[in-house]
C-alpha cells in the first residue's frame, strides 16, 4: 500500500465520521433518539473524556486528556508511515489506517467542537454561532450517536454479580470513529505476528 492509498482510507473515514457527527450536533438536542429498530438507535450523546463516560479530575483533566490524545496520534501516524515504508501486509496497513483515522476523528471533536458549535442542552446547536461556543480550544465533547441495545431485561437470580437486575446488552453510544478505532485493534490483534514481527537474529540470519 502506498501513501496515498493510505490517505484517501483516512480521509474518507474523517470525512464520514465529521459529516455524521456535524448533522447529529446540528439537527439533534442532547438525549434526543430516533428509533431506526428496537435494537437500533440514534441516540446523542456528547462523551466529554474518555471511553465509558470516564474523565480525568480537575480544571485540567480534559487538556491533559486531549494533550494526550494529540501525542498519541503522532505515535500512531509514525507507526503507520514506518509500516508502509516496511511493505508489511495490507490487512496491517489497513488497520493502522483504521485507528489512526478513528483517533483524529475523535481529536477534532475534543480540540474544536467546543469552539464551533453552541450548547446543545434543551437545543439544536448552532456551527460558528455568534454568541461564540459552548467551551474553549482542546475543550470539546466527542459527538456519540450510534446505540445498539440489542437486548434489555432483568437477569435470571442464578446469574453471578448481576442476577435479578436489569440490564442491558449492548449500552455504550459512539461513533463512526469509535467504529473504525475498534476495527481497526480488532485486526492488529487478529494479525498480531504481521503486525508485530519479531526482529530476525543474527543466528537466523545465518542459517537462513
Amino acid at each position: 500500500m502506498s501513501l496515498r492509498k493510505a490517505g484517501l482510507i483516512i480521509a474518507l473515514i474523517l470525512i464520514v465520521d465529521q459529516i455524521s457527527k456535524i448533522y447529529i450536533k446540528t439537527n439533534f438536542f442532547l438525549g434526543e433518539e430516533i428509533r431506526v429498530f428496537e435494537w437500533f438507535r440514534i441516540l446523542f450523546v456528547e462523551n466529554e473524556g474518555m471511553a465509558w463516560g470516564m474523565k480525568l479530575p480537575g480544571a485540567y483533566g480534559k487538556l491533559l486528556l486531549t494533550s494526550f490524545r494529540l501525542l498519541a496520534i503522532v505515535g500512531i501516524g509514525y507507526w503507520l508511515y514506518d509500516s508502509i515504508r516496511k511493505k508489511l501486509p495490507t490487512v496491517v496497513l489497513v488497520a493502522l489506517c483504521l485507528v489512526f483515522a478513528g483517533a483524529f476523528g475523535n481529536i477534532i471533536d475534543s480540540v474544536f467542537y467546543g469552539v464551533i458549535f453552541n450548547d446543545s442542552v434543551n437545543q439544536v446547536a448552532t456551527l460558528f454561532p455568534e454568541g461564540g461556543g459552548y467551551g474553549s480550544l482542546f475543550h470539546g465533547k466527542v459527538v456519540d450517536m450510534l446505540y445498539f441495545p440489542i437486548w434489555s431485561g432483568y437477569l435470571p437470580e442464578w446469574v453471578p454479580f448481576r442476577g435479578g437486575q436489569y440490564f442491558t446488552f449492548f449500552e455504550p453510544v459512539f461513533n463512526i470513529a469509535d467504529t473504525s478505532i475498534s476495527v481497526g485493534i480488532g485486526l492488529l490483534l487478529l494479525f498480531n505476528k504481521s503486525a508485530f514481527p519479531k526482529p530476525i537474529t543474527e543466528k537466523e540470519k545465518m542459517e537462513a
